[in-house]
């Protein structure tokens, strides 16, 4: 086994006590359509404010030929108090009106195809990919990357640099899952700042890079 993967199992052990993320929870057997706009709704907001507002607007329309129908006005009504919502509401609308036009309604299974949507970056198209279509993909976001920068796994200037050097130390079976370890993980163990790192299931396989206080 290699150390990478020893290390990660260790995290797992540790953020199953914790429970799922809140948006692969509830969103990881739905349609790609709702994963990719929940993963929308879900920049710079908190959980409980995603799965309120999504479900909201997702009972008023859950398929892009939906959305297209609805005012920027009422979709900001829907999904509001979201962070940015006023902009998530364009950006939703404009998602749909693309899936429909360059995708015949279907949202793309294929990286490249969907980093051409306005507003999606790979963060997004991988949570898509990985829990929208079961297609190995690994998911980084500030979470999964600052905790494999701390931990010595990678030396990565930025979420894509960690994404392809993760492809090549965690085997492909745990892609998927990767993200919803380490986010549970960064909330509740290695935080930001002052981590817990005398609970951590993983402090004698850390470096503990950048961490200048702990407890």
């Amino acid at each position: 086994m290699n150390k990478a993967l020893r290390i990660i199992q260790l995290i797992e052990k540790q953020a199953k006590k914790y429970g799922l993320p809140l948006l692969e929870e509830d969103y990881r057997k739905d349609t790609p359509f709702k994963i990719l706009i929940a993963c929308i709704l879900s920049l710079r907001t908190k959980d409980a404010v995603t799965d309120k507002v999504s479900k909201r607007l997702f009972r008023a329309a859950d398929t892009p030929g939906k959305m297209v129908k609805l005012t920027e006005k009422r979709i900001e009504r829907l999904i509001y108090p979201a962070g940015f919502y006023r902009n998530k509401a364009k950006t939703i609308k404009g998602i749909s009106r693309d899936i429909i036009s360059k995708f015949s309604g279907k949202v793309p299974r294929e990286i490249e195809q969907l980093l051409l949507l306005n507003g999606v970056g790979r963060k997004t198209a991988n949570l898509v990919l990985g829990l929208g279509y079961n297609i190995p993909s690994i998911c980084v976001d500030t979470h999964v990357h600052r905790i494999c920068n701390r931990l010595g796994l990678v030396k990565t200037k930025n979420p894509a640099e960690t994404e392809f050097a993760l492809y090549k130390l965690i085997p492909k079976q745990y892609w998927i899952k990767l993200n919803s370890i380490l986010v549970v993980f960064g909330q509740n163990i290695c935080v930001p700042v002052s981590p817990f790192c005398s609970k951590c299931n993983a402090y004698n396989n850390c470096k503990r890079i950048g961490v200048k206080k702990h407890r």
